[in-house]
């Protein structure tokens, strides 16, 4: 057979069952490493473990992965949501106080156009005059 040839034989050989269990053990397989994962984050994750049990329950996860990891779920997996939900809002939280932070002028300073706009509106309430008025706009500019 000559190199690139594909011998039709060997894909024969391998049946539609084969092809969709072959899928599904990989699928699982991918399970298997994003439920590692989450309980390896979980772990660290946790303030309530001191750094002794976390070193345990690590050694465990790693040592016996498929035993650590079920017992894992099974004795803490009550509290993996709290914690995520936890996180969630933490991260909520240091969010909206960033995007506050961020958005907020000076206390007590505002922009030119807001302090032009506040000026203009005194004028057109008669409150200041207009050479006032032209006197706290040439501040507000300089």
């Amino acid at each position: 057979m000559r190199w690139g040839a594909v011998d039709w034989r060997y894909a024969v050989d391998y049946p539609l069952l084969n092809i969709f269990f072959t899928t599904m053990w990989i699928f699982m397989w991918i399970l298997w490493f994003f439920l590692l994962f989450r309980v390896v984050v979980d772990l660290f994750r946790d303030d309530g473990l001191s750094g002794w049990a976390k070193a345990g329950w690590a050694v465990f996860v790693i040592v016996l992965p498929f035993l650590g990891v079920l017992v894992y779920l099974i004795a803490r997996g009550q509290g993996m949501g709290d914690r995520e939900r936890a996180h969630a809002q933490q991260s909520e939280q240091a969010f909206r106080a960033y995007i506050q932070e961020a958005a907020a002028t000076p206390s007590g300073a505002g922009t030119h156009a807001d302090d032009l706009a506040k000026l203009a509106s005194l004028r057109n309430a008669g409150d200041i005059t207009e050479e006032e008025y032209q006197r706290a706009k040439e501040k507000v500019l300089a």
